[in-house]
C-alpha cells in the first residue's frame, strides 16, 4: 500500500512543476501580466512542488511520516485554494465594486535582500479583477481546482495507504 501514497506525492510533484513552468510561460511567453493574488498563487504552486519534492526524500513506510507529509503539502494548497476562492469572489463582483488587490509585489519587496534573485517570480500587476481564461474557464478557477484536487488526492490515498493488507485466504477442499 505504500506506493500508492509515493505515487500520489509524485503526482503532486509533477503536476505542480508543469503549472509553475504553465505559469511562467504565460507570463513571459504570452505576456498574461498576473495579479497580486495570482502572485500568491503561484507561490502556493511552488510551495507544493518544493515540499513535494522535500518529501519525497523521507521513507514515507511510517503513518506518521505520512501525515507529516500530507500536512506539509497540504499546508501552501489550502493557501492556495483560500487565495484562489477570494479571486474568484472579487472577479465576481461588478467591475465598480471590485477593490484594488494592493500594490504590485515588485513594489512592495524592492530594496529587499536578495530582490534580484527572486523579482522574475513575483513580477506582475495590482489588477487582481482582470480575467484571464483557458478553454474558457478562469484562472482562478483552474487554481481552485488543482488546489482542491492536490488536497482530495493526498487524503484519500493517505486513508488508502492506512488500511490494513488484505487478509489472503487459501481455501482448501479435503476429500
Amino acid at each position: 500500500m505504500l506506493k500508492e501514497y509515493r505515487l500520489a506525492v509524485w503526482t503532486v510533484l509533477w503536476v505542480s512543476a508543469l503549472g509553475v513552468a504553465a505559469s511562467f510561460t504565460a507570463q513571459y511567453a504570452f505576456g498574461m501580466n498576473p495579479c497580486v493574488m495570482c502572485i500568491q498563487q503561484r507561490v502556493a504552486l511552488i510551495g507544493v512542488a518544493v515540499l513535494a519534492w522535500a518529501m519525497l526524500l523521507l521513507d514515507l513506510e511510517v503513518i506518521n511520516r505520512k501525515i507529516a507529509a500530507f500536512v506539509a503539502i497540504a499546508a501552501p494548497a489550502v493557501f492556495g485554494l483560500y487565495i484562489a476562492a477570494k479571486q474568484i469572489h472579487l472577479q465576481s463582483l461588478p467591475l465598480m465594486e471590485q477593490p484594488s488587490c494592493g500594490a504590485p509585489w515588485t513594489f512592495r519587496l524592492r530594496g529587499a535582500p536578495f530582490f534580484e534573485w527572486y523579482e522574475p517570480i513575483i513580477r506582475g500587476t495590482g489588477a487582481c479583477g482582470e480575467v484571464y481564461k483557458v478553454l474558457g474557464v478562469p484562472l482562478a478557477w483552474w487554481s481552485a481546482a488543482f488546489f482542491s484536487a492536490v488536497l482530495i488526492l493526498l487524503l484519500a490515498s493517505l486513508w488508502i495507504s492506512s488500511l490494513p493488507e488484505p487478509k489472503k485466504y487459501i481455501a482448501r477442499f479435503d476429500d
